[in-house]
């Protein structure tokens, strides 16, 4: 037996199609998103609106500086995670005694 709508869609691989009208929301406009395709798709207080191909695209949104840690091992195997800058030629006292990172 199914536990819920959402069981039951996600294991028969049912898709959904639905029509939303546009609502005009303060000065804005918007959609009202039904609770089952906000349980399907897991979206919760925020999201991510992308424009692609004149349409709109909502997603998840991403953890900031995700994905930085893989990128940088990934460089750090190609040898490429080195300075750019080239050395400094000469150091004041200043620098050498007093600076604090």
């Amino acid at each position: 037996m199914v536990d819920s709508l959402l069981d039951y869609f996600v294991a028969s691989n049912y898709i959904v199609v639905m029509r939303a009208r546009i609502v005009k929301i303060g000065n804005s406009q918007g959609i009202r998103i039904p609770k089952i395709v906000l349980e399907q798709t897991r979206l919760k207080d925020e999201v991510e609106l992308k424009v692609q191909d004149h349409e709109i695209l909502i997603t998840t949104p991403q953890k900031p500086r995700a994905g930085w840690e893989e990128a940088f091992r990934e460089m750090a195997k190609r040898g490429d995670d080195v300075l750019l800058d080239a050395p400094l030629v000469s150091l004041t006292r200043w620098d050498e005694e007093e600076w604090e990172w």
